[in-house]
């Protein structure tokens, strides 16, 4: 649909239109009085001195208001060119501003109607020589009517332009700002997760020793003062990998992230896990090292599964196993065999699944999590670990 895309115009702007329609109107004026007979008197005569300059004075004056109605303004100052040659510098001028709406039945009209005019206008005061033939009366308005008009289109294409431009770049930043937040969230999740996954681990499993604690109050003194220095050291280390995920958004983008965790800190994880209290047996059969984001996964998928068996199997013997090989891919399974006694755990946040799925399904893989008929709790990680060229 064609609009009216026409900036607003300044003073100066204005002004110096309003002086070149002066000025061509003056030019036009003299020409016609230079053609007037020798010794030329009368009312015609006394007409162009006094009420024509008047009547182009007033389109002049009217000209401001084309912008609020065009087709209005435009067509009272054509009909005002009849009785008024020095008019025509405001009528071409208010033709011009018209075209420039790029409205072909309105421009039309008004155009068809400056050439009327005009024609009439050739008769008005009296002249030394006989006027040409019709022909020549004829085609010499048209031909400058059709140049205003074409000059007027060419100025509205050139705003259409602009202003289509202006809003492709404005939709651009827009869709940057967008895109940005995207990230920003994007990063937020992904922070989250982090925190999830190095917490949850080590909290669980610090309640986990405070429910011994609450419900075993017949234990010796050495294990009370051992379950409260593995209740302390937990505490302390979940303070300190709290700060290390809270300096990564305190870094800048220059400074590099800390060192993430791969398969050979499954070994550490699982003695932490022993420690605490989690009868954990590992079995990894892993020719090779895989690439970075799936150890990272491989080894959040078994942080999840031992965080969730110490929050909701406590006493039970977990498994873990890893196995895989270039081509294969990797499996991740962590099964335990249910709670051997009743303690209350810490509480479940019940995102841990959601957050690792997500993480799974990010890396190309698949998670699944049931429970066995006969107790017990089983979690499968299937993660693609593609051949890299060169290594067969």
């Amino acid at each position: 649909m064609i609009t009216d895309a026409r900036p607003p115009v300044r003073v100066w702007g204005e002004a110096w239109r309003l002086l070149a329609a002066a000025g061509l109107g003056v030019l036009l004026w003299l020409v016609t009085a230079s053609q007037l007979p020798v010794g030329a008197a009368g009312p015609r005569v006394d007409w162009l001195i006094t009420g024509d300059p008047l009547i182009a004075l007033a389109c002049l004056i009217v000209l401001p208001w084309r912008r609020r109605f065009p087709v209005v303004i435009t067509t009272a100052v054509n009909l005002a060119t009849m009785a008024s040659v020095l008019a025509a510098g405001a009528a071409l001028l208010a033709l011009c501003s018209l075209a420039t709406r790029r409205r072909p039945a309105e421009t039309a009209f008004v155009a068809v109607l400056s050439v009327v005019t005009a024609v009439l206008t050739a008769g008005l005061y009296p002249q030394r020589e006989a006027p040409g033939p019709l022909w020549l009366i004829i085609s010499l308005p048209t031909l400058l009517v059709g140049i205003v008009v074409a000059v007027g289109a060419a100025i509205g294409a050139r705003r259409e332009e602009v202003r289509s431009l202006r809003h492709q770049v404005e939709s651009a930043e827009r869709e940057q700002a967008a895109r940005a937040a995207e990230a920003r969230i994007m990063e937020r999740h992904r922070i989250a997760r982090e925190m999830h996954d190095v917490l949850a681990h080590r909290v669980s499993l610090v309640a986990m020793q405070a429910g011994v604690l609450g419900h075993r109050p017949d234990l010796p003194a050495d294990q009370v003062a051992e379950l409260a220095r593995g209740i302390a050291d937990g505490s302390h280390q979940a303070l300190e990998e709290l700060r290390d995920v809270l300096g990564v958004l305190r870094a800048s983008p220059e400074e590099l992230e800390p060192p993430q965790p791969s398969l050979a800190d499954l070994p550490a994880l699982v003695a932490d896990a022993r420690a605490l209290g989690l009868d954990v047996t590992l079995t990894a059969t892993i020719p090779a090292e895989p690439p970075d984001a799936i150890a990272r996964t491989v080894y959040r998928v078994v942080q999840e599964g031992l965080t969730n068996a110490g929050k909701h199997a406590p006493g039970a013997s977990v498994a873990v196993t890893v196995e895989g090989e270039a081509g294969d891919g990797v499996r991740a399974t962590i099964r335990d065999s249910g709670a051997a006694r009743a303690v209350a755990g810490p509480p479940a946040s019940g995102f841990g699944l959601l957050g690792l799925s997500e993480r799974v399904g990010l890396a190309g893989g698949e998670l699944d999590h049931h429970t066995e008929p006969g107790g017990g709790f089983v979690l499968t990680a299937r993660l693609p670990w593609p051949v890299r060229e060169g290594s067969e």
